[in-house]
């Protein structure tokens, strides 16, 4: 079956909202100098200058996650992935704002850029609120396929983590059955309350919160690379 590997599509608009001037010249100013290599391969002491711990966010939204993370590590380095012009200059702003100098971003497609990284590279790769693609027909869209998770694993450390959040109960279903057909991840969840129950290093995100006033649930999966 087809999957995000093989279509290679990003779907939707690149952008939304038009943006402000001061928006238009933050990402003037700063995406050049935080931007991913547009080619070549990739490791850390090409992004950060130096042999650091790597993480990686596919799909950032508006960068309050990956900021956080960044805050929290700032002797780690992270690359965010977020095909929306809105959404990098929410973490554009991030950025600026808590000077974080341990980010680079790259507007465009996450798995060109995993693919670019030597294997058994990354410390943990972070996947929140993916897009459900709701109908039977659109799931080979999802991130969670095999092809996308096999080159998540090649890429991760053993005994590294991989995450993954949804407030969608049709996305729950189909990860947990994708990912039970591996051996190459192990769930850490030991009861229920462990994958109800948000993790204290994970901060929380504007679309998480909205989640929840809608009255949806919030599932977190942590899975470590064996």
């Amino acid at each position: 079956m087809s999957d995000p590997v093989s279509i290679r599509r990003l779907y939707g608009r690149r952008a939304g909202h038009k943006l402000r001037q001061g928006q238009s010249e933050l990402v003037e100013a700063s995406l050049p100098q935080l931007s991913v290599p547009e080619s070549g391969p990739l490791d850390s002491q090409i992004l950060f200058g130096d042999d650091r711990p790597v993480e990686f966010e596919i799909g950032f939204g508006a960068g309050e996650h990956l900021a956080g993370q960044a805050t929290a590590r700032p002797d780690h380095g992270f690359i965010g992935c977020e095909p929306f012009l809105n959404g990098v200059v929410g973490a554009l702003g991030h950025i600026r704002d808590g000077n974080l100098q341990n980010v680079r971003l790259h507007m465009g497609d996450a798995l060109e850029v995993l693919e670019r990284l030597p294997d058994a590279s990354l410390d943990r790769l972070y996947l929140l609120h993916p897009d459900p693609w709701r109908k039977a027909r659109h799931a080979k869209r999802r991130m969670v396929n095999h092809g996308p998770m096999d080159i998540i694993a090649a890429k991760l450390k053993p005994g590294c983590e991989f995450r993954l959040g949804t407030d969608h109960p049709v996305y729950v279903r189909w990860a947990m059955m994708i990912m039970n057909q591996r051996r190459d991840f192990e769930w850490q969840a030991k009861t229920a309350q462990d994958f109800l129950t948000r993790p204290d290093d994970w901060p929380e995100t504007r679309y998480e919160r909205k989640a929840r006033r809608l009255g949806h649930e919030v599932w977190y999966f942590r899975y470590i690379r064996v």
